[in-house]
């Protein structure tokens, strides 16, 4: 009796430190949103040219001449009471999975149209991790060469700033190191000869995955040199075979990035991939601009098998939160545990003083 009453005071125990955890967590998420910069401890501003097209942007916004040449500068400010270190990329902008134009990350796939990369006309000057004094600041560079060719419209990518830290929770093998990682980016916008009009196609559609989850792929393409902003689009997919309606999507506020590609997923849910024969219809709209697209495709029975059968979306839980929750079970275990031992050594002491 004596044991099972040390128990149940054990879990008690065990799930008021959880709680106490939980709220500390919070507390730390909700910090994070609003990060201020001595905190994160550097922070950067762009020194813009005389061919800075609007003077109201923060970022490189250039007007730029066919061959021309030119050195861009960025000033990295330290904040902190030691030196860090900032490791610096530039990246060609695309369209990620969620519809964002994404600088911080390199493309893995780039459109056929897109005949001049920002991350190969643009590199940086000197090393690409730089030490920056406590509380001082350091000037960076990059170099931009424009194609001898004439070349129409916007070229669009960005320049990166992330703090190298050598912090971590620990150092154990086989598990993992945790750290905070913080970066800017600067936008490098190139705008040179004739603005191009907004253009859009369909490639191809397919069953397909995205993070675990099944649908329907749809490649939307910008093959024109051009930002086309804030697009609505409304998908309908049909099965031909009865007619029916088997899925219906809207994304709003997508960004197309200029000769890019976008791999837009029509997720199913729980509802299963079947093989056969579809339509699929795509209204895609800004206030100035309207495509519609028809296209007829097929899910073969190897790939409903297939994507049914690598989805997380049967068990309505993704695979990291099977992680999580396991994790969290092997932290109750534990400080059931704890809780027991203390509650056990409490019990002889009291049984000692008796005594």
């Amino acid at each position: 009796m004596r044991l099972n009453g040390w128990l149940a005071r054990g879990v008690a125990f065990a799930m008021t430190l959880m709680t106490g955890m939980g709220l500390m967590v919070t507390a730390r998420a909700a910090q994070a949103k609003n990060t201020p910069s001595n905190e994160i401890g550097f922070s950067v501003s762009a020194q813009l040219p005389k061919n800075q097209a609007n003077k109201k942007n923060s970022f490189f916004d250039l007007n730029m001449a066919k061959g021309q040449q030119q050195t861009l500068k960025t000033v990295i400010n330290n904040t902190t009471d030691r030196d860090i270190k900032v490791r610096m990329g530039i990246n060609t902008a695309y369209t990620n999975n969620n519809g964002v134009i994404e600088y911080m990350t390199a493309a893995k796939v780039f459109d056929p149209s897109l005949k001049v990369r920002v991350g190969e006309i643009t590199t940086i000057v000197g090393p690409k991790t730089v030490t920056v004094p406590a509380n001082g600041s350091k000037t960076v560079s990059a170099q931009v060469k424009m194609p001898a060719k004439q070349f129409n419209g916007t070229l669009l990518g960005g320049w990166f700033f992330k703090r190298v830290s050598d912090k971590a929770t620990g150092s154990v093998k086989g598990t993992t190191n945790l750290k905070n990682e913080y970066a800017y980016v600067i936008g490098l916008k190139y705008r040179s000869g004739q603005e191009q009009q907004p253009t859009m196609k369909l490639g191809k559609v397919e069953a397909g995955m995205i993070n675990y989850h099944r649908g329907i792929l749809a490649e939307l393409r910008n093959p024109a040199a051009v930002v086309i902003s804030n697009l609505k689009m409304n998908t309908t997919i049909t099965s031909k075979n009865s007619g029916k309606v088997v899925k219906k999507a809207t994304k709003q506020a997508v960004q197309m990035a200029p000769n890019t590609l976008y791999d837009y997923p029509v997720l199913t849910g729980n509802q299963k991939l079947q093989a056969g024969k579809y339509h699929l219809h795509m209204v895609v709209k800004n206030q100035a601009h309207r495509w519609v697209f028809d296209r007829d495709f097929m899910i073969t029975q190897q790939s409903a098998q297939k994507y049914n059968k690598a989805s997380v979306d049967d068990n309505g839980i993704s695979i990291w939160w099977l992680v999580a929750l396991g994790a969290l079970g092997m932290l109750i275990l534990i400080l059931i545990i704890i809780g027991i031992i203390l509650l056990i050594k409490k019990q002889r002491q009291r049984d000692e003083d008796e005594q």
